[in-house]
C-alpha cells in the first residue's frame, strides 16, 4: 500500500502522555472557580504539586486580584498567592477558553438548593456546556462540586461528549474528587486525603497521578456514584451529630445544666465517641445544604433518610431558639424584646472567616427584626454585609464600650478571633452566647445566658 492511501497517523497515547507530563512536572491545571474551594486547590497545585495553575473565574475582580499575587479570601494567605503568581505557577482570568492549553480541568462551582429544596446543578451544567466546546483529546476533567450521586456521569459526560465530540475514557479522561476544605481552620489543603474516582480504568490512572502529584494521601474508590455519595454521607454525619447536640443543650436548659460540661464529659471516653458542639444553626454552603441532597437521593431511589431529614430541620430551628432565649432573657430583666436594643456579635458562619452565605447570625438579624428589635452588628472580619435574598446592604458598627453599654442585649452569634470577651460582658447589661465564647470570662458570669 502506498502511503498516501495509508491513512492518517495513529493519535499518541493519551493516557501515557498525560501521566508523563504530570510526572515531568510540566502539566498544567485548569480549577473553575475560585472560591473557598478553588483557591486553596489551585494554590495546593502549583506550589506543592509543582504544577503550573490556571484559575477561571466568572467575578473579574476575583480573577484579577489573584492575577496580581493577591488573595481574595482572608484564610487564604496573600504571601502565598504572590509568590505562586511570581513563580510562573499561578494565573488568573475570566475566560473559560483558556483551558483547552491546560491538560486537567478541576471544577469548583457551587451547588446551591432551589426553593423546593430540590438540587441546583445550573452552575455545574453551565461549566460543563462552556468547558465542551474547547475541550480537547488527551484532557482530564474532575468534578470537585458537591453532587448528587449520578451527576458526574449522568449529567456532566453526555454535555462533554456532546459538545466536544470525545468518548469519556478513550479520548478524554472523567473523574469526580469531592472537594475537602475547611476554611479558618489552618488544616493545609494538601494534608487533608483526598478521594478519587474515574469513568472508567484509564480516567482513574490520570485523576490518581495528577492528585498525588499535590496530596499528600489520595484514595481511589471503586465508581464514580461511591465518591459522590460519600461527599454527602460526610457532610450529613456532621449535620446529624450537630443536630444531637443542640438537642441534648435544649434538654441541658431544662435541667439546669451546662451543656458544654456534659459534652466534655462524655469526651474523656476514648472510644466510640466524638465530640459536636451546639450552636446558633448552621452555615457556609456545605452543612445546611447537603444533608437536603442526600435526602433528595434517597427520594429518587424510593427511599427515605428520615434521621438526615429530621436533623435538617433541628439545625434550621436553632435561630429560633437563640432569639426565644434571647426575649426570654430580656423578659427576665423586666425588658420587652419589641424595641430592644440588640448588638448581635459575628455574623460569619464561622470562626475565622468571612463568609456570610447561610449565616445564622442573619436569619437570627431578620426574627428579632420581626419581632420589633433594633438590630445591629459587629464582626471584625465582615465589614459590610451586602446582597442575599432581601437585598441587603449593612455595615459593622464599632465595638465600642458605648456600643456594647447601650445595648439592651449582645447576641454572640460567631466567636471571630480577636474579640475581648472580658470587656464584653463588663460592657454589656446583657450577653446571651450562642458560642460559648464567653466560657473564659470569670467577672460577671451572672449577666452570661447561654444558647
Amino acid at each position: 500500500m502506498s502511503a498516501g492511501l495509508a491513512g492518517p497517523a495513529p493519535r499518541e497515547d493519551p493516557l501515557r502522555a498525560l501521566l508523563e507530563r504530570i510526572a515531568a512536572r510540566s502539566a498544567r491545571v485548569a480549577v473553575v472557580g475560585l472560591g473557598y474551594v478553588g483557591l486553596p486547590l489551585a494554590l495546593a497545585f502549583a506550589r506543592r504539586g509543582g504544577l503550573r495553575a490556571l484559575g477561571v473565574d466568572v467575578d473579574a475582580a476575583r480573577a484579577t486580584a489573584v492575577a496580581a499575587g493577591k488573595s481574595p479570601l482572608r484564610h487564604v494567605g496573600a504571601a502565598a498567592v504572590e509568590e505562586a503568581v511570581r513563580a510562573g505557577r499561578l494565573d488568573a482570568t475570566t475566560a473559560l477558553s483558556r483551558a483547552a492549553g491546560c491538560d486537567a480541568v478541576l471544577v469548583c462551582v457551587q451547588t446551591p438548593l432551589r426553593r423546593g429544596g430540590e438540587p441546583d446543578l445550573s452552575f455545574v451544567t453551565a461549566a460543563a456546556e462552556a468547558l465542551g466546546p474547547v475541550l480537547r483529546f488527551g484532557q482530564l476533567v474532575v468534578l470537585e462540586s458537591t453532587v448528587p450521586p449520578g451527576t458526574t456521569d449522568d449529567v456532566v459526560r453526555p454535555i462533554l461528549e456532546r459538545a466536544s465530540g470525545l468518548r469519556a475514557g478513550r479520548d478524554f479522561f472523567l473523574a469526580f474528587s469531592p472537594e475537602r476544605e475547611d476554611p479558618g481552620s489552618g488544616i493545609p489543603t494538601a494534608v487533608i486525603p483526598r478521594l478519587v474516582a474515574g469513568y472508567g480504568p484509564a480516567s482513574l490512572e490520570a485523576a490518581l497521578a495528577l492528585y498525588r502529584a499535590a496530596f499528600e494521601t489520595v484514595l481511589p474508590v471503586s465508581s464514580l456514584r461511591v465518591a459522590e455519595l460519600a461527599k454527602l454521607h460526610e457532610n450529613a454525619f456532621r449535620a446529624v451529630n450537630v443536630a444531637l447536640a443542640n438537642e441534648l443543650k435544649a434538654l441541658c436548659e431544662r435541667m439546669g445544666l451546662d451543656v458544654d460540661e456534659v459534652i466534655d464529659a462524655a469526651a474523656t471516653k476514648p472510644f466510640g465517641f466524638m465530640p459536636f458542639r451546639p450552636g446558633p444553626g448552621l452555615g457556609g454552603h456545605c452543612i445546611p445544604v447537603h444533608p437536603f441532597y442526600l435526602a433528595w437521593t434517597a427520594r429518587a431511589h424510593g427511599a427515605r433518610t428520615r434521621l438526615v431529614e429530621l436533623a435538617a430541620e433541628l439545625n434550621l430551628e436553632m435561630p429560633r431558639h437563640v432569639v426565644r432565649r434571647t426575649r426570654d432573657a430580656l423578659r427576665a430583666r423586666g425588658r420587652p424584646l419589641d424595641g430592644a436594643r440588640i448588638l448581635i456579635l459575628g455574623v460569619a458562619y464561622k470562626r475565622g472567616v468571612e463568609d456570610v452565605r447561610d449565616s445564622p447570625a442573619l436569619r437570627i438579624r431578620e426574627l428579632l427584626l420581626e419581632r420589633g428589635a433594633i438590630v445591629a452588628y459587629h464582626d471584625p472580619l465582615v465589614p459590610r454585609v451586602r446582597g442575599g435574598a432581601g437585598g441587603l446592604d449593612l455595615v459593622s458598627v464599632p465595638l465600642t464600650d458605648e456600643a456594647l453599654g447601650s445595648a439592651d442585649a449582645v447576641v454572640v452569634a460567631t466567636d471571630q478571633p480577636g474579640v475581648d470577651w472580658d470587656r464584653v460582658v463588663a460592657r454589656a447589661p446583657l450577653v446571651v452566647d450562642a458560642r460559648n465564647a464567653c466560657r473564659e470570662v470569670a467577672i460577671g458570669r451572672e449577666k452570661i445566658v447561654k444558647a
